[in-house]
């Protein structure tokens, strides 16, 4: 464990035996005393206590500062699943996602805690930052820089941004065995346009096929939203989503991604009415 402590401090300070949780921080860990059962987890967003209160999240039992400066969360442990990604295009998960954007609650709390506020061109130069030479060179993904640049969006005011989570995954939607949502790991969390969460859950989950009604309703759903914001995000999330493809080797997905993205350029220009080479 970092920091300089080890698994057996850890284990000694909190008196609950840990059992860790697969994950790529390493952080988080089932805690289990006598017949009790928490979902524990080091150096997690203080924001939890808000998403505790609102029901999108776990109920929040504890947290305590431990030796070594961090500070331990836990949660209630909730037997369930995460979602299959055939689930992602239920109902459920959109209202889930639409109950966090449209908390004022939330949105004060993220504010006074200084969570990163983020603009369109935030986005683009994250989604440029760090690609690879390879995908540089890809005539796709110099395709989709070029039009982000050209048509990016106008920014919106700073009351209009919402909290944002950031990484709506499967992996992030949990079912409890009584049937509640939740929403977990935000630590990726911001305030930005609602559609930079709505559209990666397009992108990462409707079928092509399915956009233009998807797209529809979000109008329809979402104040100050237009179609080809809708579609100038989703290429934003679908080159961060094939740069992590890269990164993690993944070539199958990536190559399932560039796909898309040319479904989604092409689409995007039809409605921009740009020839972008």
């Amino acid at each position: 464990m970092d920091k300089g402590l080890n698994y057996m401090e850890l284990e000694r300070e909190t008196g609950w035996q840990l059992h860790p949780i697969g994950g790529e921080t390493g952080q988080a860990y089932m805690g289990t005393k006598n017949e009790e059962r928490l979902f524990l987890k080091r150096n997690s967003s203080p924001f939890l206590a808000a998403l505790s209160l609102e029901g999108i999240s776990p109920r929040l039992v504890w947290t305590k500062r431990i030796g070594n400066g961090d500070v331990l969360t836990a949660q209630e442990w909730c037997n369930g699943r995460t979602l299959n990604k055939d689930e992602m295009a239920s109902a459920i998960v959109s209202q889930i996602i639409n109950k966090v954007h449209q908390s004022l609650s939330l949105r004060r709390m993220l504010h006074r805690l200084g969570g990163k506020v983020l603009t369109p061109s935030d986005f683009y130069f994250d989604c440029i930052y760090g690609l690879a030479p390879e995908l540089i060179d890809h005539p796709l993904i110099r395709q989709a820089i070029a039009l982000l640049e050209k048509t990016m969006p106008v920014d919106i005011e700073v009351t209009e941004k919402v909290v944002c989570h950031g990484d709506i995954s499967h992996k992030n939607l949990l079912l409890s065995s009584d049937d509640q949502l939740y929403l977990v790991d935000w630590d990726s969390a911001f305030l930005a346009d609602p559609i930079a969460d709505l559209s990666q859950l397009l992108e990462r989950y409707i079928d092509f096929n399915e956009w233009k009604v998807w797209v529809e309703d979000m109008l329809k759903r979402t104040p100050y939203l237009t179609k080809d914001k809708v579609y100038w995000y989703s290429i934003v999330n679908l080159v961060q989503d094939i740069k992590a493809n890269h990164k993690k080797l993944d070539y199958l997905r990536m190559n399932q991604n560039l796909i898309k993205l040319n479904l989604v350029l092409s689409e995007f220009k039809e409605i921009k009415g740009e020839q972008v080479v």
